[in-house]
């Protein structure tokens, strides 16, 4: 049972110790930490396989008390179906950027179908292995904070938590996708209309969509789920903050559209593994705008349609990287170059 203590949203710069030999054969045996501090091997080769030299240990970062040159920092995402992620380029390639070592691995849980037991024992491994930190994603955001020790103050609000990090042997938790789907927004939707919203999803991803919507000065917040409980559940969570009055749960999708002036898609329809629309084109209308949370495909089949109606759009791909520099900040004690990480982002 998580504590649910204040905390800031940044960390400082604490990097994982030395991990005893027996947890590290442990976890290799296990398949779930594939990188040992003198042969790190990740995809295309970014971080070299070769024991640290002296000129590795010259940039090591400055002032990080207990740091060792030879050992990367070690990060990952815990989720299902997560193969096509982007953000093991993403943090890497900006830590390299930062004279860091920085492994960051997904461990995907598709096969145990999303079993929480199976998260509890990889975040167990993990942190035994000496790990920084770890993202989460679906569907596990609402589920891993039973696991946790302490919950920042976003996490607390929102009920949902996609990074963990382990610090002085707690593990605490924190939501940057509200943060990143508000600066999104802020970037490829300033200035549109938010006296009404509807968003389809209520989950994990849908409960940072719509803190970051209130946030934003939406006035009115229509929320949307395949299963009413969840919708509920978030509704009176935002309702007991402060937003009551501001957001309501509701079923005919088709009759809120009519004069809502945006529409968000908070649910996994329309990513690869998701394929389709989450609603019928002939829903759209020129003068609505449309956000999606889903970044691979970056256009997905609702932006695609919104674009061909004349709506204006946002993509899932900035969320991605706005929420990633977050979490950067969070395992490094750095800060992350935003613009640096778009750009990683884009080039794929």
């Amino acid at each position: 049972m998580a504590h649910f203590h204040e905390l800031p949203e940044a960390a400082p710069a604490v990097f994982p110790n030395r991990a005893n030999e027996c947890t590290k054969q442990f976890v290799l045996s296990n398949a779930v930490f594939a990188a040992s501090a003198a042969a790190v091997i990740v995809k295309g080769g970014f971080v070299e396989g070769i024991p640290a030299t002296n000129e590795t240990r010259e940039n090591a970062p400055s002032g990080a008390s207990g740091f060792l040159a030879e050992e990367p920092i070690l990060t990952g995402l815990i989720g299902t179906h997560i193969q096509a992620s982007r953000s093991p380029e993403m943090h890497m390639r900006e830590a390299k950027a930062q004279n860091l070592r920085l492994v960051y691995r997904l461990f995907d849980l598709a096969d145990s179908e999303g079993s929480f037991d199976q998260l509890r024992s990889t975040l167990d491994d993990v942190e035994q292995a000496g790990f920084s930190g770890v993202n989460i994603t679906h569907p596990f955001k609402q589920r891993v904070i039973e696991l946790l020790d302490e919950l920042s103050d976003a996490a607390r609000e929102i009920g949902a938590v996609n990074t963990v990090l382990f610090r002085s042997g707690k593990r605490i938790g924190y939501n940057t996708d509200c943060f990143g789907f508000e600066e999104s927004f802020k970037q490829q939707l300033a200035g549109v209309p938010l006296a009404k919203a509807v968003q389809l999803g209520a989950g994990g991803a849908g409960a940072a969509t719509a803190a970051a919507m209130l946030h934003l000065g939406c006035e009115i917040l229509c929320i949307h789920d395949s299963e009413p409980t969840r919708a509920h559940d978030l509704v009176e969570r935002f309702a007991g903050s402060g937003f009551a009055g501001r957001i309501k749960v509701v079923e005919d999708v088709a009759a809120e559209l009519r004069d809502a002036n945006g529409l968000i898609n908070a649910t996994p329809v329309g990513m690869d593994t998701h394929p389709g629309t989450p609603i019928p084109r002939e829903l759209l209308r020129r003068e609505m705008w449309v956000a999606d949370v889903v970044y691979f495909p970056l256009e997905t089949q609702l932006l695609r349609e919104g674009r061909e109606l004349g709506c204006r759009t946002a993509d899932g791909g900035h969320m991605a990287v706005f929420q990633a520099a977050r979490a950067f900040d969070l395992f490094t004690g750095r800060t992350a170059d935003s613009v640096r990480m778009a750009a990683e982002f884009r080039r794929g």
